[in-house]
């Protein structure tokens, strides 16, 4: 019986996800530390940054051949990200009085962003990437082309070395 538990399709989803979403922040840390062309480093920037590795994976994930599976891992992936948030603003010192107030706010942020980012799927070398960059306000001296580049590195990278 408790083999039954672990073999169960939604642990499945939920352990894809868990991997992936501790892969994106780990990828997008060293993408924030390693880089100097934002205009500071504080939690917006890396929230943004999150962002946009997530909003890349979950497209990534929906041109794989097995759709229903990662519809599933898309959806744990959105709810593990919320989940950070209200856990992230808490260590911050957000009291539980005000707590939903800012996760609601980064949640509609996030999925701002989503609306924003571009629908084609070569994003990350055309002009729209760099046009949903000057949306997020990070990058210092106007340097998006360079920094659309980096971000196509930095993702291209990381699925490689997640196969």
């Amino acid at each position: 019986m408790f083999l039954q538990y672990f073999n169960k399709k939604e642990n499945k989803d939920q352990a894809i996800a868990n991997d992936q979403y501790k892969k994106i922040l780990t990828e997008s840390s060293l993408f924030l530390n390693e880089n100097n062309f934002f205009k500071v480093k504080d939690y917006k920037t890396s929230f943004e940054i999150v962002s946009i590795f997530l909003i890349m994976f979950i497209r990534k994930n929906l041109l794989e051949n097995n759709k229903d599976l990662y519809l599933k891992v898309n959806e744990n992936l959105v709810s593990i990200f919320i989940s950070d948030i209200d856990e992230s603003l808490r260590v911050k010192g957000i009291g539980d009085m005000s707590i939903g107030k800012y996760v609601k706010s980064y949640v509609k942020k996030f999925y701002f962003r989503i609306s924003k980012f571009p629908k084609d799927n070569n994003v990350y070398k055309n002009e729209s990437f760099i046009e949903y960059l000057k949306i997020t306000d990070l990058i210092k001296n106007d340097d998006y082309i360079n920094v659309s580049r980096k971000f196509q590195d930095k993702f291209t990278n990381f699925i490689n070395s997640s196969k």
